[in-house]
């Protein structure tokens, strides 16, 4: 692959910290933030956007040294989303000589070092916007992904020569992969690729892209977005499950109680929470987003969310719903059953009664 003019990496790493985020709250304590915005670089209505716009701010810290030949910027960036995601992204120069990609990806490949030092950020962030966060926890999963934005090589280089000639070295980079890869991983690895001109492309993989554009912030923040997506996916997904675990304990236990009181009365009342808070959590993660204007934007994420199989997991947790709303129903006709026991238990023992004791009063006469 030919040498790098300019260019940047983006490694980005997402968290999910907490429930929701009031960001109106939390811009006021982070002076330096501004609103993430689409920026449409070509034409395409101006009223698809973010909502709510989420908040982007950065902050200076040390320098993290990946190799000999890489280290971070000192700048940080912080993206954060109302609906409890936080993306935290570092940069590396990636122009000039004797700069490889490979060695790049490869030592970016679940990097320790980045990893404790993002965590680091969103922990500190937790505690400058606490009040601002509704039911804060800090995910033990984290998505992470890295961009190699080139803007120009050292000598010219057609699309088609990536995707050619190169497509071995390209290949690998995304894959984090030191040893040759064979054609069919070749081709699956840049069969996601998408050009609005002619100099242009967006190679999407399932651990990195490569953007070459001279101007790519919108497809940036698509693909950051597209992250933030597939982490609150598979979070989202994690907890149904435990959901549906604790769900189908508390029928399976209330199944063998003849007597349904003895049963905790909140299980109908936790079912519901977990139902509700994962449906808000699933409609605002999908509905934050608005691309449909943009057709490039909107063609891009499609192939994204492709990639990521991310209608995959949308039928996974819709179906996991479902299956929740079952069980809520069960657990809830259970209850009107057995209390219709009582009730005509109860009737029948007031009848009896009613017959028994005129006679009981005769006998006492």
């Amino acid at each position: 692959m030919p040498s790098v003019a300019r260019g940047t990496c983006h490694a980005i790493f997402v968290y999910d910290i907490a429930f929701s985020i009031d960001l109106l709250q939390a811009e006021t304590r982070i002076s330096t933030s501004t609103r993430e915005t689409i920026k449409h670089k070509r034409r395409a209505p101006r009223y698809f956007e973010y909502r709510p716009a989420p908040l982007r701010f950065s902050q200076v810290v040390e320098s993290v040294r990946l190799d000999e030949t890489f280290a971070t910027d000192r700048n940080v960036e912080l993206v954060v989303y109302d609906f409890g995601a936080v993306i935290v992204i570092y940069r590396i120069g990636i122009d000039g000589p004797n700069r490889s990609l490979l060695p790049l990806s490869e030592s970016l490949y679940e990097n320790e070092l980045l990893l404790a030092d993002s965590r680091t950020r969103v922990e500190e962030l937790l505690k400058l916007i606490g009040p601002a966060v509704s039911k804060a926890n800090i995910s033990n999963s984290v998505e992470d992904y890295v961009i190699f934005q080139i803007e120009s090589f050292a000598e010219p280089t057609s699309v088609q020569d990536l995707t050619t000639s190169h497509a071995q070295h390209v290949a690998q980079i995304l894959r984090a992969e030191l040893r040759e890869l064979s054609a069919d991983e070749v081709m699956d690895a840049l069969s996601h690729r998408i050009s609005f001109g002619k100099d242009d492309v967006a190679i999407v993989d399932w651990n990195a892209a490569l953007v070459v554009d001279k101007d790519a912030e919108d497809i940036l923040t698509v693909l950051e977005f597209a992250n933030v997506e597939l982490l609150e996916m598979r979070f989202l997904d994690q907890r149904l499950d435990d959901a549906l675990a604790l769900a189908y304990e508390r029928l399976s236990k209330r199944s063998r109680k003849w007597f349904p009181f003895r049963s905790k009365p909140s299980d109908l009342r936790d079912i519901s929470q977990w139902q509700m808070d994962s449906a808000i959590l699933f409609e605002g993660v999908n509905n934050v987003l608005k691309l449909l204007g943009d057709q490039y934007l909107a063609r891009l994420y499609r192939l994204i969310a492709q990639r990521f199989h991310l209608t995959d997991w949308d039928s996974s947790i819709l179906r996991k719903l479902e299956t929740l709303e079952s069980i809520y129903q069960k657990i809830s006709d259970q209850l009107v059953s057995r209390r219709m026991e009582v009730l005509e238990w109860i009737i029948i023992v007031l009848i009896a009664i009613s017959i028994i004791l005129p006679f009981l009063s005769l006998n006492v006469h």
